[in-house]
């Protein structure tokens, strides 16, 4: 059922550290940044638990007290079981912030801790909207901000949350449609955001320089009422999968079209290289950029594919190898943390055919070779 988000609620606790470096520039988009679409949402916000802060560094996911009960999934690996369904991850350290897309609900894992529910927005999450993506702001220890892409009554839109007030707008206005709702978000500085959009059902909006469907944009001083109109970076994306920053040169999205999956890199001038493409169409989602190339969340065929793209060049040669193929199910989002391991989100719910402990988080520990791995 469509819920509008002037009814939105959202509590957020916890702090978590994020840093990232880049931009984009091309063509000037349309949207609206007017002060009522940024003005407080009702009602207040509802503290949900205390703050936590991130575990120390250089700590691989471990639960030393595992939870007891039918969500007990028994592989150490599975870092949260029995969520909704999933959408984006953004992990710090030893713990991870995970979207449940449906719901709404931001939850926070911590090692050797139960989940907890640190935010909640209403959302719109019929057909594939609702709360597709979260990031962190750069300067997250200090300000607690969140951000979010959801899907509303009328549109997609980015939001910011404060734990000392409503979530308010940052970009508004992209086009709603029946499908390619999905969008993903991440920061290439303190100062500037990317947002991938999908198409909302409709390639030709994809294509054209009219519309905010289907683009990859940066988005300058991301601040309610403030931020400037956004630049299009990249047309033509179909399904958004994920937007996933690992330096200068390394800007990854994923998208899928008609006709093939893609992963694409935008470079430090602005130029964009097609990196890899998947005719048999795997279901390429979320992405985590790693030291030697990227991981990737295959949502059809059931796996996280590597993709080792050469250390100067950036240039992909050889085909992705697969992890974990058929061990999780379907994968969704993904993300990497400061140790190089790499945490998915299950989407075995939307397919109507979850297994016990779905949906889960699930943690791999990344190493220079994990790619040479199957």
């Amino acid at each position: 059922m469509s819920r509008n988000v002037s009814s939105m609620s959202v509590v957020v606790v916890g702090r978590v550290a994020a840093s990232v470096v880049l931009c984009a520039t091309l063509l000037a988009g349309c949207a609206r940044f007017d002060e009522s679409t940024s003005s407080p949402y009702t009602p207040e916000p509802t503290v949900h638990g205390a703050e936590i802060e991130p575990s120390e560094p250089n700590q691989p996911f471990e639960s030393p007290s595992r939870p007891t009960g039918p969500c007990a999934d028994p592989d150490p690996a599975v870092a949260a079981t029995c969520l909704e369904t999933t959408g984006g991850l953004v992990a710090a350290g030893g713990n991870v912030l995970v979207a449940e897309r449906r719901t709404g609900r931001i939850l926070t894992i911590v090692q050797g801790q139960q989940v907890m529910v640190v935010a909640e927005l209403d959302v719109d999450g019929s057909a594939d909207g609702g709360l597709s993506d979260i990031a962190v702001s750069p300067t997250y220890r200090e300000d607690g901000l969140l951000y979010a892409y959801i899907t509303t009554a009328t549109d997609n839109r980015v939001v910011r949350l404060a734990d000392d007030g409503p979530p308010k707008a940052i970009l508004t206005g992209i086009p709603k449609g029946p499908s390619g709702n999905r969008g993903a978000i991440d920061f290439v500085s303190p100062d500037t955001m990317l947002v991938l959009t999908g198409d909302a059902g409709n390639p030709d909006a994809a294509a054209s320089t009219e519309s905010l469907a289907g683009k990859l944009l940066r988005v300058d001083s991301p601040v309610p009422g403030r931020a400037a109109p956004p630049e299009v970076a990249v047309s033509g994306i179909g399904t958004a999968g994920d937007v996933c920053v690992g330096g200068k040169d390394r800007i990854w999205i994923t998208d899928r079209s008609g006709a093939q999956d893609r992963l694409r890199r935008v470079a430090g001038d602005g130029t964009i290289d097609t990196a890899w493409t998947w005719p048999d169409r795997p279901g390429v989602a979320g992405c985590a950029a790693t030291t030697n190339g990227v991981a990737i969340s295959l949502t059809h065929a059931k796996a996280l594919a590597f993709v080792v793209a050469d250390q100067k060049t950036h240039a992909v040669t050889t085909a992705p190898t697969l992890r974990a193929q058929d061990e999780y199910g379907q994968l969704g989002g993904a993300t990497a943390d400061a140790e190089g391991g790499i945490w998915v989100a299950t989407v075995n719910k939307t397919d109507g055919s979850p297994g016990p402990f779905d949906d889960r988080v699930v943690y791999f520990q990344n190493s220079p070779d994990a790619a040479e791995e199957s």
